[in-house]
């Protein structure tokens, strides 16, 4: 095996381009990824998921392919599997989602598996970062590179597994900063791994025994976040019936020098999320039937309807008109601060309004209007100001006029535009404002 690790990071998401931008200053690196419009917007120092600013983006950059032309650091992107040829640490961040069944989906790590087993060589390494349920390393990824290599694994190639941490939106807590599990398919190549990723996180790393103690360990830290949110959302129902302030009671336990700080709200995004579900369908192929996890998950996936359900009665305990009352839904996003609308819940409060007969309008900053309508067929606004405009059809920019305003306004993402946001101005003479997040200062008509 060569001394000197030449690296291809496969994906470059929210987990891969943080990731090989980092490995990239220590290593020649080489971040592939088939969406060809990603790699020229990467060329360009530009990313648009926004985990990677550009200045150190490009300050991350070369001109030519470190790994062929023998650079020692630097990071290229390519679409060409030219370009990884060479490499002989394949690192694999592609998605895991869940199907409409929420079943989990493995055929992007099939995919990339195949890319990887085209160039995989005599001695080289790929380790996993996707979320999986433990055993889809070994029983379902190295059978992959067995057949399209020809190689035998743990005699030829080699494995390993490094769960992701990344954050999205998180610029206090980034990729070096997070320890980092790691693990190998032998305890040689595990010290190998560790000692790649070692090289690059400054916060430490965490060898475990096993791939699939680091696989196991990645979706419990999700489910374990996923359960805890549940509690407190079913609290949120519960104080709500008992006409008490949730908020105000989690701060008053929160006193306690051991009471966990989770806040209710909707859970979504490509982790918390999904990664349960992962667990839950490994159990089940073992003759187990997992209790708490999966009724965590039924109450946090009910809470987008929850929401909307709230929403209504408090319009009509104000004397509004619910058919075809107008709602201005602040953010889109699955979390604040943040362009990353995978797996939003947000998108199921807006289908609940609407099947109560309701217009909803979406006002989102930071979300990509685009992806939006591609992914969920929900038109979302980026600029407020041309809401208002097209909605009054006014030729100047004078204040709106009474039709510009909203009957409800709903915070369900908190941005820190939506935080400074003047939403008197939007609002109608007789109207509610629902904070799902808690963190309007100030009265609001509800909240979770």
């Amino acid at each position: 095996m060569s001394t000197q690790h030449k690296i291809a990071v496969i994906g470059l998401g929210y987990v891969g381009l943080p990731l090989a931008r980092l490995f990239g200053s220590k290593f020649p690196t080489i971040g592939f990824d088939i969406n060809k419009g990603r790699i020229a917007e990467l060329r360009e120092g530009r990313d648009s998921t926004l985990e990677v600013s550009d200045e150190v983006l490009q300050s991350a950059l070369v001109d030519t392919n470190p790994v062929l032309h023998g650079g020692d650091k630097g990071l290229f992107c390519s679409y060409d599997m030219g370009d990884i040829t060479d490499c002989n640490v394949y690192v694999v961040t592609v998605p895991t989602p869940v199907d409409k069944h929420n079943r989990p989906d493995l055929t992007p790590l099939y995919k990339s598996s195949e890319t990887v087993g085209k160039v995989l060589k005599k001695g080289d390494i790929v380790i996993y970062e996707s979320t999986v349920y433990p055993g889809v390393t070994e029983e379902e990824c190295v059978p992959v590179l067995e057949r399209v290599s020809g190689l035998k694994f743990n005699e030829d190639f080699f494995c390993g597994y490094s769960p992701e941490r990344i954050n999205p939106g998180d610029k206090e807590h980034t990729v070096e900063k997070i320890l980092k599990v790691t693990s190998g398919s032998t305890p040689e190549i595990g010290v190998v791994v560790n000692d790649i990723y070692k090289a690059v996180i400054t916060a430490g790393t965490h060898l475990a025994p096993t791939i699939k103690v680091a696989e196991a360990a990645k979706v419990i830290e999700n489910s374990q976040r996923d359960i805890n949110i549940a509690f407190v959302n079913e609290l949120a129902k519960i104080f709500n019936l008992l006409d008490i302030d949730t908020h105000a009671v989690l701060e008053a336990a929160g006193t306690k020098w051991n009471f966990l700080p989770f806040k209710p709200g909707l859970v979504g995004g490509h982790c918390i999320g999904v990664d349960p579900y992962y667990l839950a369908q490994k159990a089940m192929e073992k003759g187990y039937h997992p209790e708490i996890i999966l009724a965590g998950r039924r109450l946090n996936d009910s809470m987008g309807e929850y929401v909307a359900s709230q929403v209504v009665k408090t319009m009509i305990k104000k004397g509004i008109n619910v058919s075809k009352a107008e709602v201005l839904m602040l953010g889109v996003t699955f979390k604040e601060n943040c362009p990353d609308v995978r797996n939003t819940k947000i998108v199921d409060v807006i289908a609940a309004l609407e099947d109560y007969g309701v217009k909803v309008t979406t006002y989102d900053p930071w979300a990509n209007p685009v992806e939006v309508m591609h992914e969920y067929g929900v038109e979302s606004h980026s600029n407020i100001a041309d809401i208002l405009e097209s909605k009054t059809n006014l030729e100047d920019h004078r204040l709106p006029s009474q039709h510009a305003k909203y009957d409800a306004i709903v915070l369900g993402v908190a941005h820190k535009e939506l935080l400074t946001l003047d939403i008197d101005s939007l609002k109608k003479e007789v109207a509610i404002v629902y904070d799902v997040k808690g963190m309007i200062k100030g009265k609001v008509d509800g909240r979770l």
